[in-house]
């Protein structure tokens, strides 16, 4: 009786593609394109237990809530730290692409990129996480992989390809051939460890407490991972260390710069590691097309130029990489046989068609 449910209230659905990172998800829907683009941030009244805020307005509370209000993220390093926080964000991601279907349950079919090398368990947890927010049946595909599709790279020829996608809480990098990946790395670290080491700076330097989206913008406006050919430069505002009052100071885009670099040593070593233990036919397709970069992190200023005199092969950033892996579910989700050829084997039998 229940597929047979499912089936009904699925012809009254809308298939989706999401990208379920640390710091945004993002919902594709069939024949619509990216509807959702929003921080993964949930906020909840500790008191009563009820969700308050989903996304944008979850967001906007960061740093700012009374004692009883919790504005969380329930996606740490790319793997889900609150089971009950992520059902609810997705319940509410899946409710309101489909807002029209007035008096239907939806019930659509789901696929998920999801982090390199996460274990069987966490991988169960976000099959159970999408079928209880009311998918009928998920897919979980390989960010990186993902990444690679939705930029329109040959995954399935015999040449290699290689994508490093920087995302808030994870870095992967994979070199993919044949449609599957020959080598890979799993980084914790990414463009969160790079706003923490923005704020240790200013800590240490300059003796001033800055909040996680001050340091975010900082990153962003400022932040390099080689020398800029213009000089740049911003107040910056946060709590004095000494007095407990607020304080503003100017930093430049060196200073930035001196933050960021162990977090970008690391990165860029991990990089040339991966290369190092990649096949050598693969190496020579590599060196001749080139390293992709995807994911937030790919925008960080000068980091390809950075990679690229590093390791001596070219770097390309993707066009949008903020959307890489949702694209790349899109075009999964329109292509069910290549889908089921690149898939992550299922936890368990996740896909009752």
């Amino acid at each position: 009786m229940r597929p047979l449910l499912n089936n009904l209230f699925g012809r009254f659905s809308n298939d989706l593609g999401i990208d379920l990172g640390t710091a945004n998800t993002l919902v594709y829907v069939k024949d619509k394109g990216i509807v959702i683009n929003e921080p993964s941030v949930v906020a909840v009244n500790m008191r009563t237990d009820q969700i308050l805020a989903v996304g944008t307005e979850a967001s906007k509370m960061v740093g700012r809530t009374p004692a009883h209000i919790v504005a969380t993220k329930p996606l740490v390093d790319g793997v889900i730290s609150d089971f009950e926080v992520t059902e609810k964000m997705l319940n509410y991601f899946i409710k309101k692409v489909h807002i029209e279907r007035f008096g239907f349950s939806p019930r659509p079919r789901v696929v998920i990129g999801i982090p390199l090398d996460i274990t069987e368990v966490e991988r169960k947890a976000v099959e159970d996480a999408a079928l209880s927010a009311g998918a009928r049946s998920v897919y979980l595909i390989e960010q990186p992989m993902a990444a690679a599709i939705g930029a329109r790279l040959p995954v399935q020829d015999s040449r290699g390809v290689m994508v490093v996608d920087i995302g808030g809480g994870t870095t992967d990098i994979a070199v993919i051939s044949l449609g599957g990946i020959v080598t890979s790395r799993s980084l914790k670290v990414a463009g969160n460890e790079l706003n923490e080491d923005i704020i240790r700076y200013a800590r240490d330097y300059f003796n001033i407490l800055l909040g996680e989206r001050t340091a975010e913008y900082v990153k962003i406006k400022i932040g390099s991972a080689d020398i800029l050919s213009d000089p740049l430069l911003m107040k910056v505002r946060g709590r004095d260390l000494v007095t407990g009052l607020p304080k503003e100071i100017i930093m430049d885009d060196t200073q930035v710069r001196e933050a960021l670099t162990r977090t970008v040593r690391i990165l860029v070593d991990n990089i040339k590691t991966t290369i190092e233990n990649t096949p050598p036919e693969l190496v020579s397709d590599i060196y001749e097309q080139g390293l992709l970069l995807t994911g937030g992190g790919a925008l960080l200023k000068n980091l390809d130029h950075l990679i690229s005199e590093s390791t001596g092969v070219p770097v390309l950033i993707a066009e949008d990489p903020l959307t890489c892996v949702v694209r790349g579910t899109a075009v999964l989700i329109d292509d069910i046989d290549f889908l089921t050829t690149v898939m992550v084997p299922p936890s368990r039998d996740a896909w009752k068609k």
